[in-house]
Order: C-alpha cells, then structure tokens, then sequence
C-alpha cells in the first residue's frame, strides 16, 4: 500500500491550479482536464460531488476539519507575499505556538484551510540567533537537543 495525497473539491480547476502554482510553486504531474495532481501529492478535482454520485450540496466550503500545511523558510517574504494577493482571506495573521513556530492561516478559492509555518530550522535558528543555547532552545521548544540537531542536518 502507497499513501498518494489528498484530493481537494474545487469549483473552477484552472483557478485553483494557478493559485497553487503561483503561491507555493507547485508543479502539475499529470493533467486530466478536471483533475491535476501536483508533484508531493496534492490533486484538485472539480465536478467532485458528480464523480462521486452525491448531490451538489453535499461538498462544504470551510468545513475547517482539516488544512494543508507548508512550511516556508521566508516566513516573512511570504507573509508580504500573501499581502499583495487581493481578495484572499485569512482566517488569522501570523501567530506563534508554544513551541516558537510563526505561521498564518488563510482559504484558497474553495475554502479550503491553508497553514504556512515558518520553517522548523528557521525557528531553531531565529532563537539560537537571539542567544539562547542550544539547551535553551530545547527546552523552549520542548524537544530534545538531539532531536534539534536532526532537524538541523536535516
């Protein structure tokens, strides 16, 4: 067995592929007309609920029960990024988790929840940067050292 990706319902295909490709620099795979997949696995599919025999009404925008996840080690060029896109929606600005990782929350045309994180490295390195030791940085982010120094030859 193969883990493939998810496949996401969308509206308009050529909308959402430019949206993919233009702010995350996706790369189709393959092109069926009405599904694309993009190489790492994600696919768009429009005229979902009529390939699968349910009703129209049965796909939910925003059903916020799951997201897509990336990570960006310019953070911050992103986020200017994102400012400069009209009409996109965000579900909130740039906040920090426990553990020191920066990231935003917005929708794609289809409402589907998008999360960009400043990259794990990044954060390792913003607080060993801001004189904090590696032990320090360990603690804060509550991991271990070693694990630290995975991610970091990673």
């Amino acid at each position: 067995m193969k883990y493939c990706g998810a496949v996401l319902s969308v509206e308009d295909v050529n909308l959402s592929r430019k949206f993919y490709e233009e702010l995350f620099g996706l790369e189709v795979f393959q092109d069926y007309g009405i599904n694309i997949s993009f190489s790492g696995g994600l696919s768009l599919q429009q005229d979902f609920a009529r390939l699968l025999g349910f009703p129209k009404g049965k796909t939910l925008n925003e059903p916020h029960n799951m997201e897509l996840c990336f990570e960006e080690e310019d953070f911050d060029g992103f986020v200017k990024k994102l400012g400069q896109l009209p009409g996109l929606r965000f579900l909130h600005g740039v906040r920090e988790h426990g553990w020191g990782q920066r990231v935003i929350r917005f929708y794609d045309p289809d409402g589907h929840l998008i999360e960009v994180g400043e990259n794990m490295k990044m954060v390792v390195a913003r607080f060993l940067a801001a004189g904090l030791s590696m032990q320090e940085t360990a603690q804060r982010m509550d991991v271990s050292v070693t694990a630290l120094e995975v991610l970091l030859r990673a």
